[in-house]
C-alpha cells in the first residue's frame, strides 16, 4: 500500500464527519426557524412530515457532496476545485429539490428552504477552509503529501521539482527522479536539486522498481520523457493495479486552469490552451467593477483619509499628497497618488541612499529607510498610504487589482517580455502584494505580474481583493 494513504483516508473521513455535522445542523436549524418544534404541517392537501423531509435532505445532502468527490484528496487544500464542487453538489441538490416540487405541485416552504441552503452551505464552504488551514500547516511541516517520482529530462524535473518545493500548501513532496536516457547529466542534477536519481532506463518495469524502493504514492510525468507511447500506457496500467498515482505535467507554465481544455482526438488526449483576452465585454465588467467598489471605498474610508491627512500634516513638513510619475497601461504615464510617508526632499535623496538598496533587483528598497517619517511608517506598514490611489482608480489610470504601478525608470530596463505588464492597467493590489510585495525577488515579481496579464478574471480579482485584507493586516513585506 502507498505511504500517502493514510493521510488521505484521515482527511476523507474528517471532511465526512464536518460535512455530516453542518448538514445536520442547517437543515435542523431552518426546520425550527421556520416551523417552530411542531412535527406536522398541511401543504397542498396532504399531510406531510417536515421532520421526515429534514432527514432525506440531510442524507442525501451528504451523498451528494461524495458523488461530486468533494473529498476527493487531489483537490483538498490548494486551488479552487474543492470549494466549486461543495458549491455544485449544494446548488443542484437544492434545484432538484425546486424541480420536484414544481413538477409534483408540492408546496414546499420557501422560507425553509431558503434558510437551509445559504446556511448549509456557508458551513460547509468554511468548514472546508478551516480545514484547509489545518492541513497546510502540516504540508508546510513536510507531513500530508503525496510523495512523487519525477520522470522526465534534466532541466523539465528541475523545473517542476523546484515549483513543488515552492508550492508545498498543494501537497506534492518530490522525493527522487527518473530519466530515462539522461545518462549524461544525472550526477549534476542530483548535486543540484538535491533528488536522487533512481534510473534511466526507459522501461516500464524499472520504473515500478524505482517507485517501490522510494515508496512514491505518484508519478508525475514531465516534459522531455524519452519513453514510447506504448510504454508509457503500459506504466498508466501497472500503476493502476498498485494505487499509485499518474499526474501529466506538461511544459506549460503559469497558465490558469480556465484556459486549459482537453480533447480526445483518436485516443489522444489533445490540450487546447484558449488565448488570454481582455476586450470588449470584459474589459466593461472590469471597469464598472473598479469604479463601483473604489466609489464605495472611497465613501467607506473617507473618514479615515481625513485622519490620516490631519496626522501626516502634524508629523512633519510638506505636502499631505505625494505625486510620482508612473507608468500605466501601454506605456502611457500619469501621476499616482499616495499619502506621503516620507519627508519632503526624499527624492532629492535617493542617490545618497542608492548604495544601500535592498530591493529585488530594478526595485529600490530599504527595510529602515531614513527618508520614513514616524507617522509614515505606520502607513506604511497597513497600506494607508495607498488609499488616495482609489481616485486614481475612479479616474481610470489604475485599476483595483493589476500589476504593480512601475516607475518610468523602471520600464526602461524592462527585458522584451517583461514589457507585457503595461497590457493591463496597474493595481492597487495583486499578485505581487498578496505573495509578499518587497520579500519577493523581481524573478518572482515579474513571474505573478505576467501570470495576472495572461490569465485575468473576475473571479481571480476578487479573490486577490480578500487575499489582500488578510495581507494588510498581516504587514507582510510591508515597508
Amino acid at each position: 500500500m502507498p505511504a500517502g494513504t493514510d493521510w488521505r483516508r484521515r482527511s476523507s473521513r474528517l471532511l465526512g464527519v464536518v460535512d455530516a455535522f453542518v448538514v445536520i445542523w442547517a437543515v435542523v436549524g431552518a426546520f425550527i426557524i421556520r416551523f417552530g418544534f411542531e412535527p406536522d404541517f398541511v401543504v397542498a392537501g396532504q399531510e406531510f412530515t417536515y421532520a421526515w423531509l429534514s432527514v432525506a435532505l440531510a442524507v442525501v445532502w451528504w451523498l451528494m457532496l461524495g458523488a461530486w468527490n468533494s473529498r476527493q484528496s487531489r483537490v483538498l487544500g490548494a486551488g479552487p476545485d474543492e470549494y466549486k464542487r461543495v458549491a455544485a453538489a449544494s446548488l443542484w441538490l437544492f434545484g432538484l429539490v425546486a424541480i420536484v416540487s414544481y413538477v409534483l405541485r408540492v408546496d414546499t416552504a420557501r422560507g425553509y428552504v431558503g434558510v437551509a441552503l445559504p446556511v448549509g452551505l456557508f458551513g460547509l464552504l468554511m468548514g472546508r477552509w478551516l480545514l484547509r488551514q489545518h492541513l497546510n500547516v502540516n504540508r508546510q511541516r513536510g507531513h500530508s503529501m503525496s510523495r512523487l517520482l519525477l520522470l522526465g529530462g534534466p532541466s523539465a524535473v528541475a523545473h517542476l521539482a523546484a515549483s513543488l518545493h515552492r508550492a508545498k500548501h498543494a501537497g506534492y513532496l518530490p522525493i527522487a527522479a527518473y530519466m530515462p536516457g539522461a545518462t549524461n547529466d544525472g550526477p549534476a542534477f542530483e548535486v543540484e536539486s538535491g533528488l536522487p536519481v533512481l534510473g534511466y532506463r526507459p522501461e516500464a518495469q524499472s520504473i515500478i522498481e524505482a517507485i517501490e524502493a522510494c515508496g512514491a504514492d505518484a508519478v508525475a510525468v514531465s516534459a522531455g520523457v524519452q519513453l514510447h507511447p506504448q510504454t508509457l500506457r503500459h506504466l498508466g496500467w501497472e500503476l493502476a493495479s498498485r494505487n499509485v498515482g499518474l499526474i501529466m505535467a506538461p511544459a506549460l507554465t503559469d497558465i490558469a486552469g480556465p484556459r486549459i481544455h482537453t480533447q480526445q482526438v483518436a485516443g489522444l488526449p489533445l490540450i487546447h490552451v484558449t488565448t488570454p483576452t481582455l476586450e470588449g465585454g470584459q474589459r466593461v465588467a472590469k471597469r464598472l467593477f473598479d469604479v463601483i467598489v473604489a466609489g464605495a471605498l472611497i465613501l467607506l474610508t473617507t473618514p479615515v483619509m481625513v485622519v490620516v491627512a490631519l496626522l501626516v500634516k502634524a508629523d512633519s513638513r510638506g505636502p499631505v499628497l505625494f505625486r510620482q510619475v508612473r507608468v500605466g497601461i501601454e506605456g502611457t504615464h500619469f501621476s499616482m497618488l499616495k499619502f506621503r510617508s516620507m519627508v519632503a526632499q526624499a527624492e532629492d535623496q535617493l542617490a545618497e541612499l542608492s548604495h544601500r538598496n535592498e530591493g529585488n533587483g530594478i526595485l529600490f528598497k530599504i527595510k529602515k529607510d531614513p527618508r520614513i517619517t514616524r507617522v509614515g511608517g505606520v502607513l506604511r506598514r497597513y497600506s494607508l498610504d495607498e488609499l488616495p490611489q482609489l481616485f486614481n482608480i475612479l479616474a481610470g489610470s489604475m485599476s483595483l487589482v493589476g500589476p504593480r504601478p512601475p516607475l518610468p525608470r523602471e520600464v526602461e530596463a524592462y527585458e522584451q517580455d517583461v514589457r507585457r505588464r503595461l497590457l493591463v492597467k496597474p493595481g492597487l493590489t495583486g499578485l505581487w502584494q498578496v505573495s509578499g510585495r518587497s520579500n519577493l525577488s523581481w524573478q518572482d515579481s515579474v513571474r505573478l505580474d505576467l501570470y495576472y496579464v495572461e490569465n485575468w478574471s473576475l473571479a481571480g480579482d476578487l479573490i486577490i481583493i480578500l487575499r489582500t485584507v488578510r495581507t494588510v493586516l498581516h504587514s507582510t513585506g510591508a515597508y
